[in-house]
């Protein structure tokens, strides 16, 4: 499993334009001829948005975009220096050069084509029994893993996904995960959607298959076949496969299984031959996180012939390493995720996609030169002191709360008092010595650094969990909570303009960053994160009394987003964004309390800057931060798979439950921002 299960992310942003650094909140034009008071997206957003359109290359363009640009720049000139070589280059410049190298020389990539992959298309043809199916899973799963990102709803590697993962129940111990996976579409819901965008998408998505295993050298009238027998094997997978929403709840993951249980639930499979073929150490149970969908497996391992079952895999293989064929391969998974699927004109240059794989398979050893050129020792000292008053003002929301009883307070301050705050990056750097990179073999690189990556997850099992072990890169415009860690995570990469400016006034750094930093401590305490305890351990330390209080609050959230509607008729999924939505209107409470906190201290709570309040600039500051552009395809594919609501959901959602904002902008009651039901959690 490419992303650490249960990991709670501020955003998960596309990938992203220039080495131009990112406008703090003041060089945003806001559009004053506008109502605050009846949409605050537009007024704050409006005119920043007709002046920066899509780029040809991009599904979207925002904050996070442009930043995530700026630091794919800043990897490229490491990149362009370490491979250059030179007997001057450490073995850290030596992998991460010769991977850049061996990924931008395109004409070898191209001229190897279809002979870069031969040999692993001949392992799977030579396979004669179902019974030589584990092995085979087994090494598809080492050489991919890494090339795939897990999503919200399972792997994506073929069939299943295998890897480590704290205990539920003892978090400090890791085990082995087993989750449902295999699917081509982002979720199981896109096989059977009946409304005329869906089938559209699938018949583009059929059409794809068949393009990809032409290239692959079948001929048009078996590729159109093998193209069918790949859907309907995707689809028996996902009529199986747990709902994403049912997979928010932590319980339903809680599956434990001993070798001989997890046997017989599947006998077909021979799980110990897959075991030794990962090299898997032998744990006393696995959590199988999505049982019903293994017993689908099992139906299909009796029923469908191997032919079907090679057929799968070979299109799962060439699907998953479509990024590091030649270009015909390149083009026509763009065509299909990026065009369809992101609404994406172009595809993004190489240097682009070399610097972002390159920050996928050694992410720390590239990350390392990132952080000494991006993030200084001033930068991290400053946001400490803004996480610690973000804590602060979380403790103090605790304390005040009027609907929570003192016995299950006390828990919550334990909870809030064991979180551990990582920030920009590592304190141990991993250690890549043992991976084998060659300036000739991108494909190859790509499949090793696969390899490496699922035996350093795997290797983990049956040892204690290590917290201090980041889950992003350090170049990653992005956040996370991890429950199983009880940990905030804030990469280096995020802690950049517009989110974090060491130059701005702290109304700004807390609209950015500090709503950030607000948000995933809330993650501790949101409809998901709160059934884990302050170790990390799955186990409920609410009283009945306050657990139905929490979740009549939490109720009227999920019901308050679900009016939103992100495009056309498709409505933003209430129950399926509850626990970003609940720490978006969390976080931002928090981080308002936090900055009266400070500006009290200061005697600056009055300051106007640029004609703004400190409470004005601080709204602003949180409302730029999703200031965006969005294709209608990435709009429905958020609408419909992704946890997070949009951009202007999130804006316009949580001021509307704030009377702060409505003071701050003097908004009257019949004003659109003022909700007459404000919502309120934390």
């Amino acid at each position: 499993m490419k992303r650490t299960l249960l990991m709670l992310v501020w955003f998960v942003a596309p990938a992203l334009f220039a080495q131009v650094k990112p406008a703090v909140f003041t060089d945003y034009p806001v559009d004053t001829s506008l109502n605050a008071c009846n949409d605050f997206h537009t007024y704050a957003c409006a005119k920043w948005e007709q002046a920066n359109p899509i780029p040809a290359d991009r599904s979207g363009w925002g904050s996070f975009s442009i930043l995530g640009e700026y630091n794919r720049a800043a990897l490229r000139q490491i990149l362009d220096e370490t491979s250059k070589g030179g007997a001057k280059r450490n073995a850290i410049d030596q992998k991460v050069g010769d991977y850049f190298a061996s990924c931008m020389d395109e004409s070898a990539v191209n001229q190897r084509g279809l002979g870069a992959i031969r040999p692993e298309l001949d392992r799977i043809a030579a396979v004669k029994s179902k019974k030589e199916l584990p092995a085979l899973l087994a090494h598809l799963h080492l050489i991919t893993g890494n090339l795939v990102v897990g999503g919200n709803s399972g792997a994506t590697t073929a069939v299943f996904g295998y890897g480590s993962i704290p205990d539920f129940d003892n978090a400090a111990m890791v085990i082995a995960a087993i989750d449902q996976g295999g699917l081509g579409l982002p979720d199981r819901d896109y096989y059977f959607r009946s409304d005329a965008k869906s089938k559209e998408q699938r018949e583009a998505y059929l059409a794809h298959i068949r393009k990809t295993l032409q290239l692959a050298g079948e001929s048009a009238e078996k590729a159109a076949a093998d193209a069918g027998t790949v859907l309907s094997f995707e689809t028996l997978l996902a009529g199986h496969s747990m709902d994403i929403v049912k997979r928010r709840d932590p319980a339903n993951l809680n599956n434990k299984r001993t070798i001989d249980q997890l046997q017989t639930m599947t006998p077909s499979f021979d799980w110990n031959a897959y075991f030794r073929a990962v090299n898997s150490p032998k744990p006393d149970h696995y959590i199988v996180l999505a049982p019903e969908f293994f017993t689908e497996v099992e139906t299909m391992l009796k029923t469908l012939p191997l032919a079907d079952w090679k057929t799968y895999l070979r299109w799962n293989l060439l699907n998953s390493s479509s990024g590091e064929l030649s270009r015909p391969f390149q083009e026509e998974a763009f065509n299909f995720y990026g065009k369809v699927l992101f609404g994406r004109k172009e595809m993004p240059a190489r240097w682009k996609r070399c610097s972002d794989n390159a920050d996928r398979d050694l992410g720390e050893a590239l990350g390392r030169a990132y952080v000494a050129r991006q993030f200084p020792p001033s930068s991290k000292e400053r946001m400490l002191n803004l996480v610690h008053a973000l804590e602060q003002a979380l403790d103090e929301d605790i304390t005040g709360l009027d609907w929570m009883s003192p016995t299950t307070k006390e828990q919550a301050h334990i909870k809030l008092k064991a979180i551990l705050d990582k920030i920009g990056y590592p304190d141990t750097w991993r250690d890549y010595s043992p991976l084998v990179i060659k300036r000739t073999d991108y494909l190859g690189n790509a499949f090793r650094a696969s390899a490496f990556a699922a035996h350093y997850d795997i290797n983990k099992i049956g040892k204690a969990r290590d917290r201090m072990e980041w889950g992003m890169t350090p170049p990653t415009v992005n956040a996370y909570y991890n429950p199983l860690q009880n940990t905030i995570n804030f990469p280096a990469g995020i802690l950049q303009p517009p989110f974090f400016d060491p130059n701005a006034d702290d109304a700004v750094n807390f609209g950015g960053i500090g709503v950030v930093i607000g948000h995933e401590m809330t993650h501790g305490f949101d409809d998901q994160g709160r059934k884990f305890d302050a170790a990390g351990n799955l186990r409920d330390w609410w009283t009945p009394e306050d657990t139905k209080k929490f979740e009549e609050r939490a109720n009227c959230i999920r019901d308050e987003y679900g009016n939103f509607i992100a495009i056309d008729d498709v409505h933003v999924n209430g129950s399926l964004t509850l626990g970003e939505n609940t720490a978006d209107n969390g976080g931002i409470r928090i981080a308002l309390r936090a900055l009266h906190n400070v500006l009290k201290a200061q005697g600056k709570e009055n300051e106007v800057i640029n004609g703004f309040t400190p409470d004005q600039r601080f709204f602003l500051a949180f409302a730029h931060v999703w200031c965006s552009n969005m294709s209608p395809q990435i709009l429905r594919l958020i609408a419909q798979a992704d946890p997070h609501s949009p951009g202007t959901a999130r804006i316009n959602g949580t001021v509307q439950n704030m009377p702060e904002f409505q003071q701050a902008f003097g908004c009257k009651a019949n004003d659109k921002m003022v909700s007459a039901t404000a919502c309120k959690v934390w």
